[in-house]
């Protein structure tokens, strides 16, 4: 797998993963910790892209 091919996979998975914090803050069910992890889940893609990028 290219640098670029694995930078495009982690961009689709925080695209997902950003989908999910958005439907998870919207449900009144959702606990604030799970909110939290998928949060840091995202900021660990980003700075993994961003690192990729440099």
């Amino acid at each position: 797998m290219t640098v670029d091919a694995h930078i495009e996979k982690l961009r689709e998975k925080h695209d997902k993963v950003s989908r999910a914090v958005e439907q998870a803050q919207r449900a009144p069910g959702s606990s604030d910790f799970e909110i939290a992890e998928l949060k840091r889940e995202k900021l660990r893609l980003k700075e993994e892209i961003t690192r990729l990028n440099a």
